[in-house]
């Protein structure tokens, strides 16, 4: 059954569509007219449509797209990851105003496969398109990007995963369990006033030793950063373990808020990303845009 989508991810979905033309034609340069026409929208509400979702012209988003910017931030994010080593790596983050907090499921709980655990999940939408979202009394367990349409076909889908992660435990379809979940993440305004003042955002993940530590590590790279596998690899003492790093970066069951979209090639590149690239793109050109001192932008 296709479910409606609401405006954020019709939003979305026009604005990747543009992205990803860019992209491809950057070479090209495309004007503003270029890319409407592609859309097509008219330029007026092309920009109109961009400026309401990124908070900024397509112009201005065009520069954090580029990897001469994404190299000055790595620069920039490898000292922050230095100072974190030397203080030593913490279980918790911030995301927006929201501390993050990771718990890792112990041994005995891992070999139960999640035995006398309840897992509701939902799907919602949200400013990077559609998503299912898992909750357990511990944390949030999982979330993940969905390119599906039919409700039904992305239900099966993602309870299909959970059962294969969790198979003993008790796993239920609650959208209303996992709204005020989703609205914490992308639009903490909604519920501000319904969460204690500090109440960290709990996390509740399934992983071995190795990739609990480079997600650890990868809550450390702040928001509108942007680190390599090679900076993760060394942040976490292990400078030649970078593939390995990356394999765990993959695996990364909590997309945004564990920031494995915050991670490129030593080049500058994109390189890969679970939900795909285009979506990884107009992420880190997001969280850029809002960080930015907008005044400095010509």
């Amino acid at each position: 059954m296709p479910i409606e989508k609401d405006d954020r991810t019709k939003d979305y979905d026009r604005i990747a569509k543009a992205i990803a033309f860019m992209r491809e034609n950057h070479l090209r340069q495309p004007d503003l007219a270029t890319i409407a026409e592609h859309l097509h929208l008219s330029e007026y509400h092309f920009q109109r449509l961009f400026t309401r979702w990124a908070g900024i012209s397509p112009k201005r988003f065009l520069q954090y797209l580029t990897v001469e910017y994404a190299k000055s931030r790595i620069a920039e994010t490898k000292n922050l990851l230095d100072l974190s080593v030397d203080v030593g790596l913490s279980s918790s983050s911030r995301l927006h105003d929201l501390f993050v907090n990771l718990e890792a499921m112990s041994p005995g709980e891992f070999k139960s496969g999640g035995a006398g655990l309840q897992i509701f999940y939902g799907i919602h939408d949200t400013l990077f398109g559609r998503c299912a979202i898992a909750t357990t009394t511990r944390g949030i367990c999982t979330l993940q990007f969905l390119d599906v349409a039919d409700l039904d076909l992305a239900t099966q889908n993602i309870e299909s995963l959970l059962r294969l992660e969790w198979p003993q435990a008790e796993i239920l379809y609650d959208p209303k369990a996992t709204q005020f979940a989703c609205d914490r993440i992308f639009c903490p305004t909604l519920c501000k006033n319904d969460a204690p003042e500090n109440e960290p955002l709990k996390l509740f993940v399934k992983g071995t030793n190795f990739q609990i530590q480079v997600w650890r590590a990868l809550l450390n790279i702040p928001f509108g950063a942007i680190a390599t596998y090679q900076n993760l690899a060394e942040a976490i003492g292990r400078p030649t373990a970078a593939r390995a790093i990356g394999n765990a970066v993959g695996s990364n069951p909590i997309a945004y808020i564990i920031p494995c979209h915050r991670v490129l090639r030593a080049s500058g590149e994109l390189g890969g990303y679970r939900w795909g690239c285009d979506r990884k793109m107009s992420i880190l050109g997001w969280e850029a845009s809002q960080i930015a001192d907008k005044s400095q932008i010509l």
